[in-house]
């Protein structure tokens, strides 16, 4: 399951976004800092328009979406890395994610404390970042020294120094572990420090109501920020989010339309995580289930089983396979079949994004 850590200086609103992306959360929502002080945590179904088509066209009994775990981690401040504020938790609970939505006050509110004393997204940004690199760069720093002994003797060893010491040079230059190119091997060596400026980040750009179409100035300076970083942005509004709890399917599409948006911001941060990790949805559909499930793209057929079972991939002959669009063209699988539009797809097949899939194996 994809998981993503939700990130933040105290006081920008991700608590109060937290709890409505995750509509059972727990997580309290007050005006001052540190209120979040264990990491909570919520699974969300993904919102997947495709997966009603498909088992109206199986009739399905039940539909299975895939799911993102999302944690709200405490509030971070400058010299969290040294353990300051409620730093060491943060940066232990971050290196646990698979990718960091970071989200940045970009609304004017009297009412609301900044932690900072006044609004300025980039510098909240930036001292998150800071923190995050400082704590790599402690990270590296002690792993080379235990690697010292063994430079002499270990080629492993002296790859393994000499692609944390290219890291260090862009941390040094206030730049970020991702950055930096390394080829497979090294990439698996450098992997279990979990470098926290390593992990993707999505910045949240949250806005008040009436920005949430346009964005604003401070919007912008975000999202020149992300593009310098290659990062992604997504414009969110936590005032909209909470009021969206309150509202049937219905009306929640009308008063984002009304909004002038067309998705909420649940569906704007699951797309742009997927974007951002390079993942693809595919789907299973019977009259038992229609089922939706996450892969990375570029996994091929069996790789693709084995993320709904290990036997599933060890076995592997083939894969029924056929796109979306075109099986609702058909109307059921067996019409699929008899159009000749049913492709059986082997061990070198890439799945495609929207597939929909039935697995051949040997057990």
């Amino acid at each position: 399951m994809l998981k993503a850590g939700i990130v933040g200086l105290p006081n920008v609103g991700k608590s109060t976004l937290f709890n409505a992306l995750v509509a059972n959360a727990v997580a309290q929502a007050a005006n001052f800092p540190f209120c979040t002080i264990e990491p909570n945590v919520g699974v969300v179904a993904v919102p997947d328009p495709r997966l009603e088509p498909l088992r109206q066209v199986s009739g399905s009994k039940e539909v299975v979406p895939t799911r993102v775990e999302f944690v709200d981690i405490a509030g971070l401040v400058a010299g969290a890395s040294q353990g300051e504020g409620l730093g060491n938790k943060f940066l232990a609970t971050i290196r646990e994610v698979d990718a960091i939505v970071h989200v940045v006050r970009c609304f004017e509110d009297d009412d609301v404390i900044h932690v900072s004393g006044s609004v300025d997204p980039v510098r909240d940004a930036e001292i998150i970042n800071l923190e995050l690199a400082l704590a790599d760069a402690s990270q590296i720093e002690k792993r080379r020294d235990r690697l010292k002994k063994q430079l002499r003797t270990s080629k492993e060893a002296q790859l393994e120094d000499a692609a944390l010491e290219r890291i260090s040079v862009v941390l040094d230059a206030g730049g970020a572990a991702r950055s930096v190119s390394l080829n497979e091997e090294e990439q698996a060596m450098v992997k279990p420090l979990g470098l926290l400026t390593a992990k993707p980040i999505i910045y949240a750009a949250n806005v008040s109501e009436d920005d949430l179409a346009a964005g604003n100035d401070f919007a912008k300076a975000v999202a020149e920020l992300a593009s310098k970083e290659g990062a992604e942005t997504v414009l969110v509004s936590a005032q909209v989010e909470a009021e969206l709890i309150e509202l049937g399917n219905d009306e929640r599409q009308d008063y984002l339309e009304g909004l002038g948006v067309s998705e909420g911001g649940l569906r704007s941060l699951i797309r742009a995580t997927y974007s951002l990790l390079g993942l693809r949805t595919y789907y299973t559909t019977g009259e038992k289930e229609t089922r939706a499930w996450t892969i990375e793209a570029g996994m091929t057929a069996p790789q693709a089983a084995g993320v709904i079972h290990t036997d599933f991939e060890r076995g592997f002959i083939r894969a029924q396979t056929i796109g979306y669009e075109q099986l609702l063209e058909a109307g059921s699988l067996a019409e699929a079949k008899a159009k000749g539009w049913l492709r059986s797809e082997g061990k070198e097949y890439v799945v495609a994004e929207g597939d929909v899939m039935e697995f051949l194996f040997n057990v």
